[in-house]
Parts: C-alpha cells; sequence; structure tokens
C-alpha cells in the first residue's frame, strides 16, 4: 500500500487538472527505476491506462498505481508535498530505504 498525504493529495489533483487529467478517473503512476547517487530513483507520472501487471492503489481519493516490480521497493511509502520556499516538491517517506541522497529523489536499500 502506498498512502498520500493531504497536501500530496492537493497538489497531485491540481496537476492533474492542469494537464488534462481527471483525478476522479486517471491513475498516478509510482515507480522506482536505477539511477540517482543512491543507486534508485522514483518517478513519478500521471497515466489514463492500467497495465495487466500493475497492483492499483487508492489513499486519501487519489488513485496510485505501481508496476509490480517497483511495488517491492515501495511498499509502506507515504508520497507527501512539502512547498514554499525551501520546499521539494513530492516527497517519498520510504520505510525500506536504508539511505537516501541529499535531495530525497534516490535511494538504496
Amino acid at each position: 500500500m502506498i498512502k498520500v498525504s493531504d497536501t500530496a493529495k492537493k497538489k497531485v489533483v491540481q496537476l492533474m487538472t492542469e494537464d488534462g487529467f481527471d483525478a476522479t478517473n486517471d491513475f498516478v503512476r509510482v515507480g522506482v527505476k536505477s539511477g540517482g547517487c543512491s543507486g534508485l530513483s522514483y518517478d513519478l507520472k500521471f497515466d489514463n491506462s492500467q497495465e495487466e501487471n500493475d497492483k492499483l492503489f487508492e489513499d486519501n481519493g487519489v488513485k496510485i498505481i505501481v508496476d509490480k516490480k517497483s511495488f517491492l521497493y515501495l511498499v509502506g511509502t507515504t508520497l507527501e508535498y512539502s512547498g514554499g520556499l525551501n520546499g521539494k516538491g513530492f516527497v517519498f517517506n520510504n520505510p525500506n530505504a536504508n539511505r537516501t541522497c541529499g535531495c530525497g529523489e534516490s535511494f538504496s536499500l
């Protein structure tokens, strides 16, 4: 399961609307890919189709799809949003990560 904080939900809905997606029907696709300064990096984008091996979650009114491989790295993660002058944007609070980089966009297990 992937959780979505209230601040992340507001930003997701705003950005989906701006990009022509419908937050009530479309998805946030969350994934993990090789790269980044800590070995693995997060991938976040909007999508309107679900693939056969995707896992579907809904939390706080946001539909999230994760491919089977990425799910193993992301189980228990909370998607948050940090705005303001020192804000980073979307932040993944991943309990599975042993080490994260300074920017918070990559991690290792």
